[in-house]
């Protein structure tokens, strides 16, 4: 290619694409970022962030029955969710103001656009401008999946993005899916006094994670009064004056359950949380020679497709579709990008280890993950230890009266390994970090138990269990 304008381009401000772009920046690349929104992407702009400003507020308001218990008099009867709609855009418009800061600071140049592969060292833009570029990252994304016959109007059919638009709220809310995304906007519309239903398709809440987390969860939601529907599907619905109707049925034909699905279910919205879409439509790759699986772009080593040179990163590929995976592939495909330019050897790292992954799901009790979880090890008939400790057992949960929960680790028979962990309860997505980090670091399970944790602290928990795994647990 003669002249290249850059060495590094970048289609996708996401997560993904604006870490893979300031990472390129800082190892010498000249290298641009084409965004056609703000930077940040779904994540930062209508995800991760503006869903976590919205939890803290909903946190608020948990909190309000043990100021009561102090005597305190608090009076919500002018409570105005458009207030906590407005500082979740704040959180966002701050953060996104951050990024492009942090683009410009390391020399990013950032090009506002829409963009399309021409060829392997051309991104041509919607205004007839072309970018080119000796690499090129697609980082482009996802979309909410609709459902069939219900196409989103955001008004009574959201997505995730018309959830987190809503300035007032629905008195009665049905969510559809109850992963994350559906949980934790289920347990902030909750807070605020919405009636809130949620229906999923498998036999349990939360399919992703360990069935003893998602049940525990799930007795602490219909306590506050939330209800769920699981093992059904929804097949039709109906709009009209009054809101939403939508007609249910066992998902399995051998639902055991079935008659205790009702048929039909009313609401005055409904959010479609079922999954996310790769937007690899219209990007002319195939034409490029890039090979899609189900709308996915094939990588191999480095997130490198078929086609030198073109990498791919993010939710546009069959990696899990969160934003510190994103970001992690954006790091391992900019380097590789740095050393073949500058003919030098490979990065050591070529691929994201799923087995330290950590997955969260926010709230009240938060969940948090990684690794080999009990279920699969007794499935895949994996040898293997388990422990699990409860949070009523930790001194700093007793004090706080956040007792909900539990540290749960997976180890190999002879502690030589961690396999895998879950906790359910206060902080939890912060603390799982510590035996992901002693999973990471090839740590012995005896290692964790020895360390020394500070007294009162909730990560104490994870040290019992460790212990407990040794067969040594003190405070259970």
């Amino acid at each position: 290619m003669e002249n290249p304008q850059f060495d590094f381009a970048v289609l996708g401000a996401g997560p993904g694409g604006y870490v893979a772009a300031i990472r390129g920046a800082q190892l010498g690349l000249k290298t641009a970022v084409i965004e056609k929104d703000r930077p940040g992407g779904v994540c930062l702009n209508w995800g991760c962030i503006p869903s976590k400003a919205l939890i803290h507020q909903a946190n608020l308001l948990r909190g309000i029955p043990a100021l009561k218990a102090l005597g305190a008099a608090v009076d919500t009867t002018n409570l105005d969710y458009s207030r906590a709609h407005r500082k979740s855009r704040q959180a966002s418009d701050r953060l996104a103001k951050g990024v492009q800061y942090l683009l410009q600071k390391n020399g990013v140049e950032v090009i506002a656009g829409e963009g399309r592969l021409a060829d392997a060292s051309t991104i041509a833009l919607a205004d007839g401008r072309t970018i080119t570029a000796r690499a090129i990252i697609i980082a482009t994304g996802s979309r909410p999946r609709e459902l069939p016959g219900l196409p989103f109007d955001e008004t009574v059919v959201l997505s995730s993005t018309g959830a987190l638009s809503l300035k007032e709220l629905p008195r009665r809310i049905l969510i559809l899916g109850a992963g994350a995304i559906g949980l934790e906007l289920g347990y902030v519309w909750n807070a605020f006094g919405a009636e809130v239903t949620i229906v999923e398709a498998c036999e349990r809440i939360l399919p992703l994670e360990s069935a003893d987390a998602a049940a525990l969860v799930r007795k602490i939601f219909e306590k506050r009064g939330v209800k769920f529907i699981t093992g059904a599907l929804a097949h039709a619905g109906a709009r009209d004056a009054e809101g939403l109707t939508l007609d249910l049925k066992p998902a399995a034909a051998d639902n055991g359950n079935g008659g205790d699905i009702p048929a039909r279910v009313a609401a005055d919205a409904a959010l479609v949380a079922i999954g996310r879409a790769p937007n690899t439509g219209g990007l002319g790759l195939e034409e490029c020679g890039i090979t899609l699986e189900r709308g996915y772009v094939s990588v191999g080593d480095f997130c490198e497709t078929a086609v030198r040179g073109v990498y791919a990163i993010g939710d546009v590929i069959a990696t899990p579709a969160l934003a510190h995976v994103a970001s992690k592939e954006g790091e391992i495909a900019a380097g590789h990008v740095a050393s073949v330019l500058r003919g030098a050897p490979p990065p050591r790292e070529k691929r994201v280890d799923a087995g330290v992954v950590p997955s969260a799901v926010y709230g009240d009790p938060e969940i948090a993950s990684f690794g080999l979880q009990e279920e699969q090890a007794q499935a895949q008939n994996i040898p293997h230890n388990v422990f699990s400790f409860p949070y009523r057992g930790i001194g700093k949960a007793v004090a706080s009266e956040k007792t909900d929960g539990f540290v749960k680790i997976v180890a190999t028979p002879d502690g030589a390994k961690i396999l895998g962990a879950v906790m359910v309860g206060e902080r939890a997505t912060d603390l799982i970090h510590e035996p992901l980090l002693a999973r990471n670091a090839g740590l012995r399970v005896k290692d964790l138990a020895d360390f020394i944790h500070a007294h009162p602290t909730v990560a104490e928990g994870i040290q019992e269990c460790a212990r407990g795994l040794l067969d040594r647990a003190i405070h259970v």
